[in-house]
């Protein structure tokens, strides 16, 4: 959410992120500005031609006269027409151009704030950003940006010719003028009020129905399920209501714009007359300025229409540019860990050399605190225990090493700082939740990989004690279609695949063998100490006792934390 010192009324028109993250829309507006020069030039030269038409009418001028004006006439209704088009063409790819770009670094910068600062955020919501939030761009980036710098082009223009033809006209134009503007901030702020709230609810819709979803069996189980529906019902109506807000505060604005603006053509207009009447003002120089009296209006009118049509887009931006800026601050030279983390380095060499894993002093943060220091070391052809009670900080560890929690003190892999390395050069990790995705089995097990290798494939899920399962076998969201015990183990198969492939020479295995049986579990105990023999280097997190047998060393966590 934006801070409090970037209130909506201390926004310029354009935010500058726009430029700095998207840098296809740099000469998107230079063409733009071009386009609309052209474009100003062609209304002032439409009015005179037209006025230069009727004049001679009136004058009675022969039909001679009137075809010397047509031919320009029709020339310029053409290049307006080819002008209309060509700065639509500009805006629909540029914004799709600048979408594309935006949307590439908002997922980069979801990967480099990495799964610390993910856990904490919405993901329902994060996806509706990078879904619908990017695609009401169109409007803000396609429609709006285009006519706000068309209005600065074009007004000060058609006031100034206004002014030099007939000055008293123009004077009446800079008085009223104001009053537009005026009223939009007014609007706009009250506009962008309830466009961020109606987006706001957007994303909490998004991540009930996300969260209900997912928890649909459990809420089932204890009967909550008709419940966490009505919360739905009350989150859409509220978002109906939201909606709602928002169409009518862009119908008012609309009607009190054409209201102003219509008044304001009316008092240029009165003016022109009277002077007609008593013969200080040609009619030629009347007609002309009249004719471009609602021009001058006419840019400003649809900045506030399209504002409001691009209200969402400009409310979807504030979250895109939060997350890339919270990116930019973190990977900022200089910085320490804390709060921040070195620039990501990935480091090809790093599987080549000593593979020892050393801690020494290694403090997890967790919330406000700090849990207990742990210091080890694993070496080439180890497994490493690590025990303790429940919630002492052994997943915590583990989030440590992959990047998703942070911590003080020194761990390195290979005589290098961890939080330098990108995990999947090194470390491969089966975590409690399995994290397996719609396809087969095999896809699974190779994620991450160009392409599976079959017979390590089939070698992964021997090792994981899943061999009866088929590679090929498709799975549903989530890894539907098989047990907890089967997902557990295909999850696991995925780590052992990714060092049999070289990909990793650190397997980190946590609670493997806790929805196996005790036959299984001996199996599975087994292959890992193969692995570990073959010169892996293993943590295993683990509360049976029977993983004892397979340890090198066991490194035994206290139930302590320190506040921060």
């Amino acid at each position: 959410m934006p801070s409090a010192d970037e209130s909506p009324a201390r926004r310029p028109p354009v935010d500058p992120r726009l430029l700095r993250y998207a840098r296809g829309s740099r000469g998107f507006f230079a063409l733009i500005a071009v386009i609309g020069l052209a474009q100003t030039l062609a209304i002032i030269a439409f009015a005179w031609l037209l006025t230069q038409g009727i004049v001679r009418a009136v004058d009675g001028d022969p039909a001679g006269a009137l075809s010397q004006v047509l031919p320009a006439f029709a020339a310029v209704v053409l290049a307006r027409a080819l002008l209309m088009w060509a700065r639509e063409a500009a805006a629909s790819r540029a914004a799709a151009r600048v979408e594309s770009e935006l949307r590439s670094h908002l997922l980069d910068a979801v990967g480099r704030l990495g799964p610390d600062w993910l856990a904490t955020r919405s993901t329902a919501h994060l996806a509706v950003t990078a879904g619908r939030g990017l695609d009401a761009l169109d409007a803000y980036f396609g429609r709006y940006l285009p006519q706000l710098l068309l209005t600065a082009i074009a007004t000060p223009i058609i006031i100034a010719v206004m002014w030099w033809q007939d000055w008293l006209s123009g004077l009446t134009v800079v008085l009223t003028i104001p009053l537009i503007p005026i009223f939009m901030v007014l609007i706009g702020l009250m506009t962008r009020a309830v466009q961020q709230r109606q987006w706001q609810t957007l994303g909490q819709l998004a991540s009930r129905i996300s969260d209900t979803v997912r928890g649909l069996s459990t809420l089932k189980v204890f009967g909550r399920q008709h419940r966490a529906a009505a919360s739905i019902a009350t989150v859409t109506e509220q978002y109906r209501r939201e909606t709602m807000k928002v169409l009518r505060v862009s119908f008012i604005s609309g009607f009190m714009l054409e209201f102003l603006a219509s008044i304001a053509v009316a008092i240029v207009a009165v003016s022109i007359g009277f002077r007609l009447l008593d013969g200080s003002l040609a009619l030629s120089v009347g007609l002309f300025v009249l004719l471009l009296a609602p021009e001058a209006y006419l840019p400003l009118r649809q900045v506030g229409v399209q504002f409001h049509a691009a209200a969402e887009g400009v409310a979807a931006t504030d979250d895109i540019f939060d997350v890339l800026d919270a990116a930019r601050d973190r990977t900022a030279p200089g910085l320490s860990r804390e709060g921040t983390q070195h620039a990501v380095r990935h480091d090809p060499d790093a599987t080549d050399r000593d593979p020892s894993l050393v801690a020494s002093g290694v403090r997890v943060r967790r919330g406000e605190s700090l849990l207990a220091p742990v210091t080890f070391e694993a070496g080439a052809g180890s497994v490493t225990l690590i025990e303790g009670p429940s919630g002492v900080g052994k997943s915590s560890l583990f989030a440590a090493l992959r990047g998703a929690a942070s911590f003080e003190g020194t761990l390195t892999h290979a005589g290098v700082d961890v939080s330098t390395l990108t995990p999947a050069t090194w470390l491969a990790w089966a975590g409690q939740r399995p994290g397996l995705i719609t396809g087969t089995i095999s896809d699974n097990i190779a994620l991450g990989a160009d392409a599976a290798d079959a017979s390590l494939v089939a070698r992964a899920l021997a090792l994981a004690c899943a061999d009866e399962l088929h590679p090929e076998l498709l799975l549903g969201a989530q890894g539907s279609g098989l047990s907890g015990g089967q997902a557990q183990r295909v999850a696991i198969a995925r780590a052992f695949y990714r060092h049999l492939a070289g990909a990793a020479s650190v397997i980190a295995l946590d609670e493997p063998s806790s929805a196996l049986d005790a036959a299984t579990e001996a199996r599975l105990w087994s292959s890992v100490r193969l692995l570990a023999d073959d010169g892996a280097t293993v943590l295993l997190v683990s509360h049976r006792r029977s993983a004892r047998s397979i340890a090198d060393r066991i490194v035994s966590l206290e139930p302590s934390e320190v506040r921060a």
